[in-house]
C-alpha cells in the first residue's frame, strides 16, 4: 500500500561544476536511510510528488531531483537548446555524484521509473560502491533496439496513429524517425520546434494508452513542458542514451551481480516490453523480477511491488 504523500522538509538548488542548477527536494526523516528517486523522460520531472508515496517517511531520507534541463532545474533545455551539448548520460551520472557529495551522503538506495531506471543502472555501473540497492519500475536500458521498437516497431499495434507520427516527422531518406524529430527540435524555426514537440507528445500518449484508450492522442504532458521533454527525449534516444556498444547496460549488467535489485514491470507494457527486465534479471543473481500481469507502463500494483521492495531495502 502507498505511504502518505508527505511534503518535503527542505528544497534547494545545487549548482553543478559547469553552472547548471539542479532542483533538489528532501522528504521523510533526515536521519533515515538515504534514497534517491530518478524520474522518467528524459525530460520529465518530479511532478506532483507522487514518487514519495513509495517510501516509508519514518525510515527514509528521500532525495528527489529534477534532472538537468528538466522541471525546476535551470537552464531549461527549452530556453537554452544550445546547451544540449551538456546533455549526456555521463554528465547526468556526474550530476548525481555532485548532489550526493553536496548532501553529505555516503551510500544510498537508488530508485526510479522508466528512463529513470536507465539512469539508475548507468549510475550503479560507474559507482557501485555508492549504491546500497536498486528499486526499478517500468525497466528500460534505452538501447537502440528499445528505441526503434517504441518509435517504429510498435506502430504495428497503433497503425493509424503511427502513420500520422511518421508522416509528421519529416524524416529524410535513411533517417530514423527519432533522428528526424531530434533534428527538428533543435532547429532554428521556433514554430517548427513547437509543432514537432506537439506531434511527439501526442505519440507518447498513444503508446501508453492500452490501459486507458480514451487518453490516446490527448498528449502526454502539459503544453508548457512538452518542448523541453520532447527535445531531451529525442536527443538521448537518437544517441542510444550515449551508452554505445560495450558501454550498453545489457553488455555490462554482470558487473552488478552482487548489488541487490528489485525489478518491477507490467506484462502489458507494450512501450517497453518485459524482455528488457527479463534479460537483466537472467544475468543478475542478486536481482528479483516481479511481472504484474494486467498492467502497463506503471500502475498501482507495480507501485505496491516497488514499495514492498523499498521496505526491504530501508
Amino acid at each position: 500500500m502507498p505511504y502518505p504523500r508527505v511534503e518535503p522538509y527542505r528544497t534547494t538548488t545545487i549548482t553543478m561544476d559547469d553552472g547548471a542548477a539542479l532542483y533538489v527536494e528532501e522528504s521523510g526523516t533526515p536521519d533515515g536511510t538515504p534514497a534517491l528517486w530518478l524520474h522518467g523522460g528524459p525530460g520529465g520531472s518530479l511532478g506532483s510528488g507522487w514518487y514519495r508515496t513509495h517510501f516509508d517517511p519514518t525510515r527514509y531520507r528521500l532525495i528527489g531531483i529534477d534532472q538537468r534541463g528538466s522541471g525546476r532545474s535551470n537552464p531549461s533545455v527549452a530556453d537554452a537548446p544550445v546547451r544540449l551539448a551538456d546533455h549526456t548520460t555521463d554528465r547526468l551520472v556526474a550530476d548525481l555524484q555532485q548532489v550526493r557529495d553536496a548532501l553529505g551522503i555516503d551510500t544510498w538506495v537508488v530508485a526510479g521509473i522508466s528512463w529513470g531506471t536507465t539512469l539508475a543502472l548507468a549510475y550503479a555501473l560507474e559507482h557501485r560502491d555508492r549504491v546500497r540497492a536498486l528499486a526499478l519500475m517500468a525497466v528500460t536500458t534505452t538501447s537502440r533496439a528499445e528505441v526503434d521498437w517504441i518509435t517504429e516497431g510498435i506502430g504495428r499495434l497503433f497503425p493509424e496513429d503511427w502513420d500520422r507520427f511518421a508522416q509528421a516527422s519529416g524524416r529524410r531518406p535513411g533517417e530514423r524517425i527519432v533522428e528526424a524529430y531530434a533534428r527538428r527540435l533543435t532547429g532554428a524555426d521556433a514554430a517548427d520546434r513547437t509543432a514537432a514537440a506537439a506531434e511527439w507528445d501526442r505519440w507518447e500518449s498513444v503508446h501508453v494508452s492500452l490501459d486507458d484508450p480514451g487518453s490516446r492522442g490527448r498528449g502526454h504532458i502539459g503544453q508548457e513542458a512538452r518542448l523541453a521533454f520532447a527535445t531531451l527525449v529525442t536527443h538521448y534516444w537518437a544517441n542510444d542514451a550515449f551508452l554505445p556498444g560495450e558501454r550498453a547496460v545489457l553488455a555490462r549488467v554482470a558487473e552488478l551481480a552482487a548489488v541487490p535489485a528489485a525489478l518491477v514491470h507490467g506484462r502489458r507494457d507494450v512501450s517497453g516490453p518485459a524482455a528488457t527486465p527479463w534479460l537483466l534479471h537472467r544475468q543478475w543473481p542478486a536481482s528479483t523480477l516481479t511481472i504484474v500481469e494486467d498492467e502497463g507502463h506503471g500502475g498501482p500494483r507495480e507501485s505496491d511491488a516497488l514499495t514492498a521492495a523499498l521496505d526491504g531495502f530501508a
